[in-house]
Parts: C-alpha cells; structure tokens; sequence
C-alpha cells in the first residue's frame, strides 16, 4: 500500500526512469504519471518508515487471520517490489506476483536471486486484465491497484479479476487509501503546505473527488475512497464482504511516532490500539489505509 502525496523524491523529480510501453496498458491518462511515481524507486524501502512499520505490521495481522495455512496460494496483484509477497513466501505459502512497474517486478527478480527457495513467479500485469487462470488461487491481495484507478469501472474490473481467479470460497483482500488521508497525513502531519502552499488549494477538489494529482513530476498519483464505495465495487464486482477495517489508526499523526516505533512496548501499544478501532464506523476514515476482506461466494 502507497502513502497519499509522498514527499519523497522531490529532489529527484527530475530522474525517473523512460516509460515503455510493456509498462503501459492502453486506456489510462494518469498512467504515465504513476509509473513515474514508481520508477524513482522510492517504494522499495517506504514500509520501513515509522508509518511504514505501522501499515506493514497492521496489514501482517489482518492477513494472518483470514489466510489459509501454506502453502496456499496467493496472487500478489500491484505488488509492487515485492515485501508482501517476500514474507508470505517465507510463511511457505505460493506467490504469484504481478505489477504494472518493470522495475517492481525486477527487484522481486533480484531478492529471488538471493533466496532462490522461495515460490514466487513474477511478471509485468494489469489487475483488470490478468493472464493467470480462473479459480487458480486461494487468496488475493490487491494492495495498491485500486488505488491508480480513477474509473470506477476499472476499478470494479480490477476486483472482478480478482474474483474470477480466486477460488469459491476464496479471499480478496483489497486495499485503498482514505479519502481523508491527504488532509490528515499531508497537511496535518507533513505539513506539506510549508513547502508546497498549492496542496491546500487541491484540498476541496480532492475530498469532493477522491482523485489525487501529482504535485510534481514523481509525486504519488491516486485515488482515495470512502469507506461506504469500497463496500459499493466489492459488491458490484460479485464479491461478499466479510470486514472493511480501518488500518493505521490514528498513529501517523504523532510527531514522536519514530520513537515510539523503536520502543517494542510503545509500538506494541500502537499496533493494539490500532486493531482496537479498526472496525468502529465511525474512525474507519481516519486510518490512512482501508481495507476489505471479500469472499468469492461459492
């Protein structure tokens, strides 16, 4: 999963790598500037930040709940460079990993050079036009691409695909940002409009629309949902719901979060805090992150 307008790579914005066409399915306007976001190569290491920790060690315990036992099955769709896929590979479970980034899918390549053990096949996909069979897996994740998707067509499509290859009864997990999660993290947090006063201005257009634009050439690219639309394409997309839960909490909001997250016992309390709320309706917009855990009725 993806922060909502990252800071990172403002001094690079001018170094992101050519995009070609094997990275670019037909049909997307906002592609272009997405990959650019991905090929600063930022994404690799954003889940060991201290809002990073939080978000990856939060979606672990979720996942943990609902997963089948390995060596299950699991797609991995806009996984990008390959963190979940890695430790659920480690778990012993059978990864298929796909994104839409050439340079996601070679740094899995490079981690699989150095643990060649591990059952993990990746490739270049689209998540609403997926090569991998019908009913061929356990589980899904879709962790980042409804995220790049501001039709809602394509983003049904994309939850669609998801249901044609899991399995009866089988899981998708789907993740989106928060429509609340610009204001809160960007604005509040970062304070973003120290150094970028335009931020603000998006604001309104942005929580009426849900649609994020890039700040500058390489800054994140997205879409943010309500809770109650995410429930909405699951549904439409054939897919019963089981949880929406509200990731993060309200952690990325404390400015002694980097400590708190060095301290086990603190960053304990955070993460037990965070599963606390998680499913309150009322605070599910507050966490940066949401996500659906849908079944494939059988």
């Amino acid at each position: 999963m993806r922060g909502p307008i990252s800071q990172v790579g403002l001094t690079q914005q001018r170094q992101f790598a050519t995009v070609t066409a094997m990275d670019r399915p037909p049909e997307d306007s906002n592609l272009e500037a997405t990959v650019a976001h991905y090929a600063l190569g930022n994404e690799r290491g954003r889940l060991d930040s201290p809002s990073g920790l939080i978000e990856f060690e939060r979606t672990k315990d979720i996942l943990l709940r609902y997963l089948p036992p390995s060596p299950a099955s699991i797609a991995d769709i806009g996984g990008g460079p390959g963190r979940y896929a890695l430790w659920l590979a480690d778990r012993g479970y059978r990864v298929s990993h796909r994104d839409l980034v050439g340079l996601h899918v070679q740094q899995v390549l490079d981690a699989l050079a150095e643990r060649p053990s591990l059952a993990i096949d990746t490739a270049i996909g689209d998540a609403r036009r997926l090569e991998l069979p019908d009913a061929s897996v356990d589980a899904v994740l879709l962790f980042g691409p409804l995220y790049h998707l501001p039709r809602r067509r394509d983003r049904v499509q994309a939850l669609a695909e998801a249901r044609r290859i899991v399995r009866p009864g089988g899981l998708v997990f789907a993740a989106t940002i928060s429509r609340w999660a610009a204001r809160l993290d960007s604005i509040i947090a970062q304070k973003l409009y120290e150094r970028m006063p335009e931020a603000l201005a998006e604001l309104p257009d942005l929580e009426r629309t849900g649609w994020m634009k890039p700040l500058f050439p390489g800054s994140f690219t997205g879409y943010s949902h309500r809770p109650r639309q995410l429930r909405g394409e699951a549904r439409d997309a054939s897919l019963r719901a089981l949880s929406l839960l509200g990731v993060e909490g309200v952690a990325f909001l404390l400015g002694d979060l980097a400590e708190r997250v060095a301290d086990p016992w603190a960053f304990q309390i955070l993460l037990d805090s965070a599963r606390a709320v998680e499913a309150v309706p009322e605070l599910l917009g507050v966490s940066l992150h949401l996500l659906i855990v849908a079944e494939r009725p059988r």
